[in-house]
């Protein structure tokens, strides 16, 4: 009978170790998912600050245009 115990006792240790196994390998795998996001995120960003700088350029543009046709409005 003791042997019994001993044998599902094992098993369950067995199981155990292999359940870490498999989770070791799974936070691996998050991880490196987890750094590509982040890298994907450090792209994206510096893409958004490029288009908002390219946006304030064109705002300023825009005004001054718009400047220009007030002038011309006033001139006449």
């Amino acid at each position: 009978m003791e042997l019994a115990n001993f044998k599902e006792l094992e098993d369950k240790i067995k199981g155990i170790v292999s359940e870490q196994v498999f989770l070791k390998k799974q936070i691996s795998i998050l991880e490196e998912a987890l750094k590509n996001k982040e890298s994907e995120i450090e792209v994206l960003n510096n893409k958004l600050k490029a288009l908002d700088g390219e946006r304030d350029s064109v705002r300023a543009r825009v005004d001054s245009l718009l400047d220009l046709l007030a002038d011309i409005e006033l001139a006449k």
